[in-house]
Parts: C-alpha cells; sequence; structure tokens
C-alpha cells in the first residue's frame, strides 16, 4: 500500500482540530513505515509528542485502502476511554471489549463481523480468556491489519508480575506472519526495557527514540518524613498553585485520606483509585473540564489520561522507580509553558515500596504449598477450597496461580473451575527471573532514594540518564522552587485530623465453608446473634493513632492513656444505640493483661461497669499468621468460651486491640449472645493489612 502524505496531514489537522498542524520531528516518518509495511515498530517518545495520532492516522489510511480492523492492546479502562474518544475526532469507528461494558458484548461483536469497526481495543487479560479467543478473536484474525501494543514498557515492567497476562503478547507475536504491521509505543523505556521489548516483539524491531527532556517541568523534591507534615504542605501550597493538577499516592488508604484532609481544607478535590468503581469516568471528565483542583490518584490515574494543560504534578510518596516516576508526572506540561512536577517523601516510602517488591512474586514455599495441595487432588481444587487447603491470602493464592498457569510449558491449567497439575514441572528460569527481577527493582529504588536528594535544577538530566537518554538539551527550570517549610499550625490541624479519623467494623453474617467443627455451627449467623457494625480506632502503624497502638503492644506493654481518650471520643461521637450498658473484652492467653486492662480504663472513663466473661480455651498460633478467611476461622474454632459467669443481657462493647479477618469478634459476639447478652458492639484499637 502506497503512503498519501496529503492525506495523513488532512487527518492530522482535522484530528487536533488545527488548521494550521504540522507533524512533529519523526512523526511521519512512523505513519509511513507502518502503512507501507516496512516492519515492527517501536516508538519511544515522551508524553504529549502524539503517539496515538501515528497509529490513528496510520489505522485510517489502511482501512480507507481496503484493510481490515486495528487491534490495539491498551492496560487501563481509562485510557481506553481516551483513546476511543480520540479514534473518533479522527473518523474512526472505535470499540472495546472489556469487563466494564459486557451488556455490550453482543452489538460489538456483531458490528466487528460486519466489518464496521475499525479498531478494537481489549486489555491483555482478554487474550487470555477463552471465548474472546474463539468467538471474537478467531473471527477477524485473518483480516486483522496491525497489531498496536500501547505502553509497552508495561511488557517488561509489569507483566513480570502486577499484569502477567503481558507475557501472552510474546506467545502471540510469535505466531503473527512476518509481515503483519507491529507498532509498540511508549514513553518511558530505558535500556534495559528496550531490550526486553526486543526479545517479546521480535529482533527486527525498528525503533523511533525521541528526546525525553521536558523543559515545561520544574522538578522538585522536598523530604518531610511525617504524613502530618506532607498534608500541611499540600494545604498551604495547594491554595497558591495555579491551575489543576494530580496528586498521586502509593495506596488507595493513602488517596482517600488525602482527599478528606483536603476537603476539609475547603479543596475541591476527589480520590481516584482502583476502588473508585462508576465514578471514575466522571472524574475523569471532572477533572478534564476543570471541575476540581485536583484528583488525589493511585497510579490508576495515569497512562494515557490526556489533559494537556495540567499545572501540577504532586507525589505524596515516591514512587519505586525513575521508569514509573518520570511516566507520571509527564502527565503535567504538556501543552502550558511551564508546570510544576514536586516530589515529596516520607518515612514510609521505603516501607510501602519495598513491601510492593518483596509481595510481587509468590515465594518458593508458596509454590511448593499451592502444587502440593493440587497433587493430593487428583481432579483438582478450585480457589476458594485451596485456601481451605493452604495457609496463603487469597491475593497470594490468585498471584501463585496466575504466575504459574503463564509458564511455558505451565505446571498447573484450569479446568471448568478447577486448576490441576500438568505433566510439565515449574522450570529453574521461573525462579532465576524472579531473583534477576527482585534485584533489579531493589536497584531502581535505591535509584529513586538518590532522586530525593538532588538539589533543585538537577532532577530532570537526571531522569533522562536513569532512562538512558542524552541530559546534553536540559536547561534550568522556568519555575522557583516551591517553599520546603511547613506552617506549624497546619501540621497541627493535620496531626488532629489523622486521629480524628476512624473506620468501620463490618459484622459477619455466614460462617466459612464447612462451618465452625467444634462449636458445630455452619450458614447463616442468625441475626439476634450477629455483632452489630463496629468502630476500630485506626490502622495499625499508620499515622495518628496506629503508630501509638503499636508502640503499646509491643514496646510499653500497655495502651497509653492518649488511647483511652481517643476511644471514649470515638464512642461518643458514633453514639451507637440502642447504649452499652457494659464492657468485655476478647481474652488472650499470650498478652493476658494488655487488652483487659485498657477496656476496664475504657470502661471505667465511659462510666460502664467492665465483666471479663470470655475466656480463651486453648492456645492457638496468632491470628496474624493465617493469611486468608478460612484458615483465620479455622484457627478461632472451638478456642473461645464463656468462663462462668452470668452474662449480663444488656448491650455491650465488645474490645479487642487488633481487627483484621473479623472472625476472633465474629465469635466472640456469638458466645456472647448465646449467653445472654443484649446486642454486641465491636470496637478495636487497629485495623491490620495491606491495600492497593
Amino acid at each position: 500500500m502506497t503512503y498519501n502524505a496529503q492525506r495523513a496531514l488532512e487527518l492530522l489537522r482535522f484530528g487536533s482540530g488545527r488548521a494550521d498542524a504540522t507533524f512533529r520531528e519523526d512523526q511521519e516518518e512512523a505513519i509511513r513505515h507502518l502503512v507501507d509495511g516496512r516492519g515492527r515498530l517501536l516508538v519511544v517518545q515522551k508524553t504529549g509528542w502524539g503517539k496515538s495520532f501515528v497509529y490513528f492516522i496510520a489505522t485510517k489510511l489502511l482501512r480507507d485502502g481496503g484493510s481490515g480492523p486495528v487491534l490495539l492492546i491498551s492496560p487501563l479502562l481509562a485510557l481506553m476511554r481516551n483513546q476511543i474518544a480520540a479514534a473518533e475526532r479522527m473518523g474512526l469507528h472505535a470499540v472495546t471489549i472489556n469487563s466494564d461494558n459486557t451488556a455490550y458484548w453482543a452489538q460489538v461483536e456483531a458490528r466487528l463481523a460486519r466489518g464496521e469497526v475499525d479498531i478494537l481495543l481489549i486489555s491483555p487479560e482478554r487474550l487470555a480468556n477463552e471465548r474472546f479467543r474463539t468467538q471474537v478473536l478467531a473471527g477477524i484474525a485473518a483480516d486483522i491489519s496491525m497489531l498496536v501494543i500501547d505502553e509497552a514498557h508495561c511488557i517488561s515492567d509489569w507483566g513480570h508480575d502486577f499484569r502477567p497476562h503481558y507475557r501472552l503478547l510474546e506467545r502471540i507475536v510469535r505466531t503473527l506472519p512476518p509481515n503483519l504491521r507491529l507498532l509498540a509505543t511508549t514513553a518511558t523505556a530505558n535500556n534495559r526495557v528496550m531490550e526486553d521489548l526486543a526479545v517479546v516483539l521480535g529482533p527486527n524491531l525498528d525503533v523511533s527514540r525521541g528526546d525525553l527532556n521536558r523543559s515545561s517541568l520544574a522538578l522538585q523534591t522536598i523530604r518531610l518524613p511525617s504524613q502530618a507534615e506532607r498534608l500541611a504542605w499540600l494545604a498551604e501550597q495547594l491554595a497558591a498553585l495555579q491551575g489543576h493538577g494530580i496528586i498521586y499516592t502509593l495506596t488507595v488508604r493513602d488517596s482517600d485520606q488525602v482527599a478528606d484532609w483536603l476537603k476539609t481544607r475547603g479543596f475541591n478535590v476527589e480520590a481516584y483509585t482502583g476502588k473508585t468503581g462508576d465514578r471514575r469516568e466522571v472524574l475523569e471528565r471532572a477533572l478534564l473540564d476543570n471541575e476540581v483542583k485536583a484528583l488525589v490518584a493511585t497510579t490508576a490515574l495515569g497512562m494515557g489520561y490526556d489533559k494537556p494543560d495540567l499545572e501540577f504534578v504532586i507525589h505524596y510518596q515516591m514512587p519505586g522507580s525513575a521508569v514509573a516516576y518520570y511516566q507520571q508526572v509527564g502527565r503535567a506540561g504538556r501543552a502550558v509553558d511551564s508546570a510544576y512536577g514536586v516530589l515529596l517523601s516520607g518515612e514510609e516510602d521505603s516501607d510501602i515500596t519495598g513491601w510492593f517488591i518483596r509481595s510481587a512474586f509468590p515465594t518458593r514455599q508458596e509454590v511448593a504449598d499451592v502444587l502440593g495441595a493440587l497433587e493430593e487432588e487428583e481432579n483438582g481444587l478450585s480457589v476458594s477450597e485451596l485456601l481451605g487447603r493452604v495457609n496463603l491470602s487469597k491475593q497470594r493464592v490468585d498471584k501463585t496461580i496466575g504466575l504459574l498457569s503463564l509458564e511455558a510449558p505451565a505446571p498447573i491449567a484450569r479446568q471448568g473451575t478447577r486448576w490441576q497439575l500438568t505433566a510439565a514441572a515449574l522450570s529453574d528460569g521461573f525462579w532465576e527471573r524472579v531473583k534477576r527481577l527482585t534485584a533489579l527493582r531493589d536497584r531502581e529504588h535505591e535509584q529513586m532514594r538518590e532522586y530525593v536528594s538532588l538539589p533543585f535544577g538537577d532532577h530532570m538530566g537526571f531522569l533522562i540518564r536513569a532512562l538512558d537518554g542524552d541530559p546534553r538539551g536540559v536547561t534550568p527550570p522556568v519555575l522557583p522552587p516551591l517553599p520546603i517549610t511547613v506552617n506549624g499550625a497546619l501540621v497541627r490541624d493535620a496531626v488532629a485530623f489523622l486521629r480524628r479519623t476512624s473506620l468501620p467494623i463490618e459484622p459477619r453474617k455466614k460462617w466459612p465453608d464447612g462451618g465452625m467443627p467444634q462449636y458445630d455451627i455452619r450458614g447463616v449467623i442468625p441475626a439476634d446473634h450477629q455483632a452489630r457494625r463496629g468502630k476500630v480506632l485506626s490502622v495499625w502503624g499508620d499515622a495518628g493513632w496506629g503508630e501509638l497502638v503499636r508502640q503499646g503492644k509491643y514496646h510499653a506493654g500497655r495502651f497509653a492513656d492518649d488511647l483511652v481518650a481517643a476511644c471514649v471520643k470515638m464512642v461518643r461521637e458514633w453514639n451507637p444505640e440502642p447504649k452499652p450498658t457494659w464492657v468485655t473484652c476478647v481474652p488472650s492467653l499470650r498478652h493476658p493483661d494488655l487488652v483487659p486492662d485498657f477496656a476496664m480504663r475504657l470502661a471505667a472513663a465511659l462510666g460502664l461497669p467492665f465483666l471479663l466473661v470470655l475466656a480463651k480455651v486453648d492456645v492457638r498460633p496468632e491470628q496474624k499468621t493465617m493469611r486468608n478467611s478460612t484458615q483465620q476461622a479455622r484457627n478461632i474454632d472451638g478456642s473461645l468460651a464463656l468462663n462462668g459467669p452470668p452474662v449480663p443481657d444488656g448491650p455491650v462493647i465488645l474490645v479487642d486491640d487488633m481487627v483484621d479477618s473479623r472472625w476472633t469478634l465474629t465469635v466472640a459476639a456469638w458466645l456472647l449472645c448465646v449467653g445472654g447478652s443484649g446486642v454486641v458492639w465491636p470496637m478495636a484499637l487497629s485495623q491490620t493489612g495491606h491495600d492497593e
């Protein structure tokens, strides 16, 4: 097919909405390369360069010439939404098949069959779906004119663990006709990533690589160890910053917390995370239309989110690598003369990143546990059945199964809802890859620690070198640095904010599958034997009260009076009805006095009697050593009992120090109700567990 330069320029001007638009350096050459069918191409260009114009214009030219549809692999729904909108501006018919639009699958498939679709967007996980492969992909495979892999660095940076289905692309690419057009695009590819992509996408991969310098960005790092200091800094600087932007956090919990804090200071912000659900598109549009000052987001908002006039990107914590940071901060300053990219860092950064690195792959013991359980069952096990056999969390089981099933050859395979062993053994190459990638991520984390310590003006050059680019064109930042000090009064307000938050304890309404054999109970828990919706004061070890709880449990051996006062305040604000008339607590053989001492002081402060009516009758492993809900329930089964004295019939506050699975509180509440108490209001000092 012959490239039509005049038509390509018309499409650029039509798609951009600018009658004077011209191609950027290397942009037209990339389009020509694809249309002429010169081979596979990797385009590495900074955010805002216009990589999407390359594949959309190439798609339009191919379709105008009678070629078949284009298949685009894209990592995030937010990115797909932007891509579909951009494609439609180009006059293309773009559709997606994903987990959020199941109601439209039949309609999309019918349009594909009729040849009405120019470009089909899917996630890499869709390639593992048997129905998609057999009923959709098989029908159009012979006609596909081009495969586009957007954000191709995910093959290297995510495909080994977080998004293991990216590894399927390697197998799919190997089966493609040699002359099928293939385009991979990314803004962030250092030499290590490019070497990975050459392995996956083929040795004859042409590369178009541009300048990484972002002269509009004023990059800065500010070390503020405590979360309260960073919250105070955000509240002070957000009032002075022009325009609109994104504030990135490492966890869902932090996104929610930072957004809540800024709302209390009068800012129009919203949290955006993997748990935002149906509101994601609404929030994306709100930022696009400048209806919010900022979105406080995890990496759920990132790649491909297209708001060229963002004037700041602030990181509340340090990302794990230069590749990730460059990708995220590159959201800002694309269509404005200057923008801020500020990285705040604190004392929890390394703990969170370290946890992500350590949990990225299953351990040898986790793999052995899963394979051992499957070996004992000829017909295989479902995930829920596996959870009853192995002391691993569902997340760890899913991670282990997901990675093992994508090995080639795979030691396990899925049959319906069950997983079974295959004849293949897990190769040593799997563990070599785990070791190599873990060491690599440790090095990249250390590189970011170096970045944090740089003086103002040195950051862009450092990032470009980290991405194996040429830093010689870097110029000093246009904007002055932002203040690095914080307002003392705002810090005190932030501390008070962190200490006033509380979280719900949702009651369990069913016993685990198989019931509780020692108590001889199973199925639905009768409503009058369930705990009510309770309260927990803090998150374990977190800013606010969580660190004080940790100190009390493992260092002081006694919970501080400040925690008693905080719980009194929480109970009074909670104001449960019917009102509690007495207090009890969950007993412990390991720390027999810790929780009773706290519960007695709490009861006295509330003006209520304290009665210890529960006893621990059997030594069991600590609940924190149980890794999934089924194992946690079995660990409690038969271990608690009423200790003899009459149980008062009034409503009761049931106190424990920690809550995770809620099985301890569920069993304790059931025993109290069976013993004749009134309604049970569970309360704990801290909630444990990790988040996104």
